[in-house]
């Protein structure tokens, strides 16, 4: 069985957990550098990205999380866990960084403040209806070749589809939070590319 790793220092940590495990994973709440290279994969939860990524650098996880995803550490971000993992983040804080292992710009509350949350069922390639919940969610605005669009939105917003849904070899990004709902086959496709 593969173990799977939830990073575990602030956001939504527990849905994800118990999606995971409700699917028959061993599932690891990663905290420190032994926990991190104790998983076969690892889900970047959403919450507030400026201070997860404060929170990688304090607890010694940035440089080494940079480093196995370079290696090929298959990784699934939602939310906050994909502004994170992107190239370019618009409308961020000067002191803002990311990993750049998914070849996007997005846009951070891209699809408003917390008062315009929404939920749309999304058409995801090979598996039809997902619901997404939409909290603050992050717009992918641009995307490189190498990215593999696996479900877009149109939020009737007059900016047409973006992608909100992309995998890019071992790295798997969300704009929104499927933990949130009682679907679990996202999270399913995750576990099958480990």
């Amino acid at each position: 069985m593969k173990r799977v790793g939830v990073l575990s220092l602030q956001g939504d940590v527990g849905e994800h957990v118990s999606m995971l495990e409700a699917l028959g994973s061993e599932v690891v709440k990663v905290r420190t550098v032994e926990q991190l290279n104790s998983v076969d994969g690892l889900v970047l939860p959403g919450g507030e990205s400026t201070t997860i990524a404060h929170l990688l650098g304090t607890s010694g996880l940035k440089d080494v999380l940079g480093a196995k995803l370079e290696q090929g550490l298959p990784v699934f971000g939602t939310c906050a866990g994909l502004i994170l993992l992107s190239t370019v983040v618009l409308d961020g804080r000067s002191d803002q960084w990311s990993y750049g292992a998914l070849s996007l710009s997005v846009r951070r509350n891209g699809y408003g403040r917390q008062i315009a949350s929404f939920e749309s069922t999304l058409d995801v390639k090979g598996l039809g209806g997902v619901p997404g919940v939409f909290i603050r969610a992050p717009r992918i605005e641009s995307y490189g070749d190498d990215v593999e669009v696996l479900a877009t939105l149109d939020h009737g917003d007059g900016t047409g589809e973006h992608p909100v849904f992309v995998r890019q070899d071992r790295v798997w990004g969300a704009s929104f939070h499927p933990e949130l709902t009682g679907d679990a086959r996202l999270h399913e496709l995750f576990l099958n590319s480990l």
